[in-house]
């Protein structure tokens, strides 16, 4: 069993967080900001748009079951990477698609992953960036595992993940949990 982590940041930190809950090998998903100018910003600070914090995830996940490559398509594939500073309603840069690599390999890995998805979407460009090194800092615990609670009764929630999931389920079948 060989653990990695990865952090990226795809609009609202509760979808990615859903998504990537259901992602085989996956065994833990943090909410958290990343990629600002303050240290400990709350909630509130970074949905301000004015910390430079984006909202991310950090997934802790086993290299033996599904590779930082794969993830990494899973995750261009699940969220709009053609979105600069923003999901559907979410907008700010605290909403971008960017992934903060933990070392150079992973660098390297997310540049490949960017090209992936361009080549495969002829006339569109990635807006994802590749951010970092920076400073994860763990969000409130409100916000860890918002789907499988409060997130159920969320009418945002309901709007925005379940279609995130479906891609998950159309586009990654094999990168599917068994019980999601």
């Amino acid at each position: 069993m060989a653990q990695q982590q990865a952090i990226i940041a795809g609009g609202c930190f509760w979808c990615t967080e859903a998504v990537m809950n259901d992602v085989i090998g996956v065994s833990a998903v943090e909410s958290g900001y990343i990629g600002g100018q303050i240290a400990d910003p709350t909630y509130k600070e970074v949905c301000s748009g004015t910390t430079g914090h984006a909202e991310g995830v950090r997934v802790t996940f086993d290299t033996d079951v599904i590779s930082y490559a794969d993830l990494l398509d899973v995750f261009m594939g699940t969220h709009d990477p053609s979105q600069l500073n923003r999901q559907g309603n979410d907008v700010g840069t605290q909403y971008r698609s960017a992934i903060f690599p933990l070392d150079d390999a992973q660098r390297s890995e997310a540049a490949a992953a960017i090209a992936r998805w361009d080549a495969d979407h002829a006339g569109q460009s990635a807006a994802t960036t590749v951010e970092g090194p920076a400073t994860w800092f763990p969000a409130e615990g409100y916000h860890q595992e918002y789907w499988e609670g409060e997130g159920q009764r969320n009418p945002y929630c309901q709007a925005t993940i379940p279609p995130k999931l479906m891609k998950l389920r159309k586009s990654f079948q094999k990168y599917l949990k068994a019980d999601s």
